[in-house]
C-alpha cells in the first residue's frame, strides 16, 4: 500500500535528477473564471514532462544496475532515458508508430534502445512486456508501478509547499499515475481539497473505467494529448486509487486542446503539449463548478510537442476561448 511517506522518501531519492518546478498565477485564466488559477509549469522540467521523477524513483527504488524496457508515447520514455543514463543502466524503450517527432527526436540523443512497434500504444505496451519476459528486463511501466506514483506525487508535494491553501487541483490523466501520487499526498494533508482529472475524449479509458465501476477497453483514437492515449493493463493499481481519491474525471475534445494549446501560447507565451492543455481546455470550457474565488492550481506537464504542430497551431486564427 502507497502512503504519503513513499512520495517523501521519492523525493530524497530523485533530487539532483529531476528538479522542483515554479508556480505562476495566471492573470488571463484568473480573469476569465473568477477563480485564482496558479499554473504548476512542469512543462520547465528538465525532460520537458514530469515523467522523470516517477522514472527515477522506480529506477532508484529496487534492481540495482539490472537493464530496464519501458513502453511510452514518448515522455516516460524520455523520463527513463535521461535517468538510466545519469545512473549508467541499460534502458530499452518501446514508443507506438506514432510517436511525436519532437519526443523520438530527444530520445536519440540518449543512450538507450529504441523500438518502434507497428501499432499504438496498446500494441507497444504489449511488446515491451514481452521484451521483458523474454530477455528478462526490468518493466518499468509508466503508471502501474508504485514507485512511479509516488514520484509522481512529489509534484503534489510541491503544489502544496508553494499554495499550502489550494482549494483545487486540476491534473492531466493517462493511466493515472500521476493523479493518484498526486492526490495521495494531498488528500492526506488536506481531506477537503478537491482533485480534478481531465482526459482528452479521444482516449479517455480512465473516464470510462469510473463510469463502469470496472476496467473497459476503448478506442485509442489519435489525439493531440498523445501522452495521456492508451488502455489501462489489466490489473492496473491507478484505477482504485483514482476511485478512492479523486472527486471527479472530466474528457475535453480535440478543438478545445488545441485551443488551450493556442491560449498558452498567446497569454502566457508557454509551449505546451496537448496532455498539458487539457487543464486549461478544462477551466475555458467551464467544465469544472464552483470556481468562483477559489485557489485552483492547474498543472502543466509537459512541452514536449513538435515545431511543426505549434506552428501550424499559432498560424490559425485564434479560436475563442471556450468553443
Amino acid at each position: 500500500m502507497l502512503t504519503p511517506a513513499d512520495i517523501l522518501l521519492a523525493r530524497r531519492r530523485i533530487t539532483g535528477i529531476a528538479y522542483p518546478t515554479p508556480l505562476e498565477y495566471s492573470h488571463p485564466i484568473s480573469a476569465y473564471t473568477g477563480a485564482e488559477v496558479y499554473l504548476k509549469l512542469e512543462c520547465a522540467q528538465v525532460t520537458g514532462s514530469f515523467k522523470v521523477r516517477g522514472a527515477t524513483n522506480a529506477l532508484l527504488s529496487g534492481g540495482g544496475h539490472w537493464p530496464v524496457v519501458a513502453c511510452s508515447a514518448g515522455n516516460h520514455a524520455l523520463g527513463v532515458a535521461h535517468a538510466a543514463a545519469v545512473l549508467g543502466i541499460e534502458a530499452t524503450l518501446v514508443l507506438p508508430n506514432s510517436v511525436s517527432s519532437a519526443k523520438l527526436a530527444a530520445l536519440r540523443r540518449y543512450p538507450a534502445q529504441i523500438v518502434i512497434a507497428e501499432g499504438e500504444y496498446d500494441e507497444a505496451e504489449r511488446l515491451a512486456l514481452r521484451l521483458a519476459s523474454e530477455e528478462n528486463l526490468r518493466f518499468i511501466s509508466p503508471y502501474n508501478h508504485p514507485e512511479v506514483i509516488a514520484g509522481q506525487g512529489t509534484v503534489g508535494l510541491e503544489m502544496l509547499e508553494q499554495l499550502p491553501n489550494a482549494e483545487i487541483l486540476l491534473v492531466s490523466v493517462g493511466g493515472g499515475g500521476l493523479i493518484s501520487g498526486i492526490a495521495l499526498w494531498a488528500k492526506a494533508l488536506n481531506p477537503a481539497i478537491r482533485v480534478v482529472g481531465v482526459q482528452a475524449e479521444q482516449s479517455a479509458a480512465m473516464l470510462a473505467a469510473l463510469q463502469a465501476g470496472q476496467l473497459v477497453t476503448v478506442a485509442n483514437n489519435p489525439t493531440l494529448a498523445d501522452s495521456l492515449a492508451g488502455n489501462l493493463e489489466p490489473d492496473a493499481i491507478t484505477l482504485p486509487l483514482v476511485q478512492q481519491l479523486v472527486d471527479l474525471v472530466v474528457s475535453v475534445g480535440e478543438e478545445p486542446i488545441a485551443a488551450a494549446m493556442r491560449y498558452m501560447l498567446h497569454e502566457h507565451q508557454l509551449v505546451v503539449e496537448g496532455a498539458a492543455a487539457v487543464v486549461v481546455a478544462a477551466l475555458l470550457q467551464g467544465l469544472i463548478a464552483d470556481l468562483s474565488g477559489r485557489k485552483v492550481i492547474a498543472l502543466l506537464c509537459g512541452r514536449n510537442v513538435s515545431a511543426e504542430t505549434i506552428l501550424a497551431l499559432a498560424s490559425t486564427p485564434q479560436l475563442p476561448a471556450a468553443i
